[in-house]
């Protein structure tokens, strides 16, 4: 199978998925006690982007299709099956490892997945993102993310 043509497949797949999140969020409760965010808003957000993604995706394996029949390219599965073990594990650890470390692991490792020469830019990245949400959410938008491991609590 051709890399545009799985790239097709996985946009559509991943446009489903982002919808089912957007009507899947509508049945959230609209706000938390003492939090201005409420606990739709991220995966509300997370369904929009995702489908932006889609569709950008879908464009673009469109471009590729002349760089696809020049270059046969085998699909990553290795990659594909470490950041698939990598989601599984942040979602279930992120309740007891707190949001700050667990992204940070889990971005790293999915960093890491992709380019492993360079896990010092890796690092940076991946700690920076973390912070940074974790302030513009908790701080600036007054919502709640589980912030520090269980055990320290």
């Amino acid at each position: 199978m051709q890399t545009g043509r799985f790239d097709r497949y996985a946009s559509v797949l991943f446009a489903l998925l982002g919808a089912a999140f957007l009507f899947e969020s509508r049945n959230i409760a609209d706000s938390a006690y003492g939090s201005e965010v409420g606990p739709n808003v991220f995966p509300f957000l997370l369904g929009l982007i995702l489908i932006l993604l889609s569709v950008k995706l879908f464009i673009e394996s469109f471009k590729n299709i002349k760089e696809d029949q020049k270059e046969q390219s085998g699909l990553q599965i290795k990659r594909f099956v470490i950041i698939l073990i990598a989601s599984l594990l942040y979602a279930a650890c992120i309740e007891y490892l707190g949001y700050i470390i667990s992204t940070f692991v889990f971005l790293f490792v999915s960093f890491q997945a992709m380019d492993k020469n360079s896990w010092i830019k890796n690092g940076c990245v991946a700690a920076g993102f973390s912070l940074c949400v974790y302030y513009l959410f908790v701080v600036v938008l007054k919502g709640s993310l589980p912030g520090q491991p269980i055990w320290f609590s």
